[in-house]
């Protein structure tokens, strides 16, 4: 039986600013064991059971920063299920992969996914800041020595270099962000090398789990390398932090159009009224909402799925119901390597005869003529 070392009484652990404000302190002090995090939080037997089974297949491992985010006592708390495991997690449905992507069978030299016909994913490195349960790399990330640098970064190079289809790279990972700012500035000025790469972008959980990464510095050392476009991967409102907002803050003065990838998550954001607060918050801070994907059927994640409904619910709650800005894209990565699938509420009633029906957001309906010129 695991002692609960965690005092409601007690304030949440205090450390230097100088300290907290460090990118590489926060990354040294991740939590990761049920000692650490009881120092945050009221472990429930789930969750230390959850954290248990973990070990040696799908790390934990939280940034402070975001450890102080967290309910100490609401095992609900949504940014709380975002990374700590419970029991859940080790329940597998008979839909479920390890690589529902397949993105190993669409990798022709390693750090490479090509699926799509212009554009790759480029994974330079398997480390994140902190580990979200439905991941859905959670069968690669989190050996966190695996890094493409110097000549292992070469075959992946060569293979952009002979493609010439290719125009866009996305970086992603585990988290590109977590590389220093001079293996960064290697990584890009190695792909704006190609002539035919036009489009490169970085998808990112950092300015979420780690807001102090976000440093001059490195703002430029992305300079260099425009047109950069940022995803970032926010999933609730409550994310929206002071700190992420200076972070966002600093990469949009920096000329960097910014996204977001949100994942639909059952109990965390399947609520239209929350998912309508974070779309808000995201203009706010001048963060564009991108995709909502629903969630891969990835091992071990049954209990964050949510109808395929739940997704067209939202969308139909924000289209018309807010400005167009706000209103993402909501996405099935079809299983087996086939890519987004848009999925969308059906506002077309009929279609015969050049003739439309349709209904609005408000549920009336209107006709539209298709005219031959």
């Amino acid at each position: 039986m695991e002692t609960d070392s965690f005092n409601e009484e007690s304030p949440k652990p205090q450390f230097d600013p100088q300290d907290w404000n460090d990118w590489h302190w926060q990354m040294r002090n991740r939590l990761s064991s049920i000692e650490e995090l009881q120092r945050y939080v009221r472990l429930t037997p789930s969750e230390v059971n959850g954290i248990k089974m973990a070990q040696g297949r799908f790390p934990v491992a939280i940034t402070p920063y975001w450890a102080s985010l967290l309910d100490p006592v609401n095992p609900r708390c949504p940014l709380r299920m975002q990374v700590i495991p419970t029991s859940s997690e080790h329940l597998v449905s008979k839909h479920e992969m390890l690589d529902p992507l397949a993105e190993d069978s669409n990798s022709p030299v390693p750090g490479i996914v090509h699926r799509y016909p212009d554009r790759v994913l480029l994974l330079p490195l398997n480390m994140c800041a902190a580990y979200c349960r439905y991941c859905t790399r959670s069968r690669w990330v989190g050996d966190e020595n695996e890094m493409l640098l110097g000549a292992r970064l070469d075959p992946a190079m060569e293979y952009l270099r002979q493609h010439k289809e290719i125009r866009d790279v996305l970086i992603s990972g585990g988290d590109p962000l977590l590389f220093s700012d001079k293996r960064l500035d290697e990584l890009l000025g190695r792909i704006r090398a190609i002539p035919h790469i036009e489009f490169v972008r970085i998808g990112t959980r950092v300015p979420v789990f780690l807001p102090m990464r976000v440093t001059q510095e490195l703002i430029l050392t992305l300079r260099k390398y425009h047109p950069l476009w940022i995803s970032v991967h926010f999933n609730h409102p409550r994310e929206i932090t002071p700190e992420v907002k200076k972070a966002c803050t600093m990469l949009a003065d920096g000329g960097f159009p910014l996204g977001s990838q949100s994942v639909l998550l059952k109990g965390i954001n399947d609520d239209p009224a929350v998912f309508k607060q974070l779309v808000h918050e995201l203009l706010k801070i001048r963060v564009r909402p991108y995709y909502i994907y629903q969630c891969d059927p990835v091992t071990g994640t049954t209990h964050f799925r949510t109808p395929v409904s739940k997704g067209i619910e939202i969308i139909e709650a924000l289209r018309g119901h807010t400005t167009g800005y706000a209103v993402p894209t909501f996405v099935v990565d079809a299983p087996g390597g086939g890519g987004k699938v848009p999925i969308n509420p059906n506002y077309v009633l009929e279609h015969s005869g050049g003739v439309l029906k349709l209904r609005n957001f408000a549920g009336k309906q209107y006709t539209y003529h298709e005219e031959a010129p």
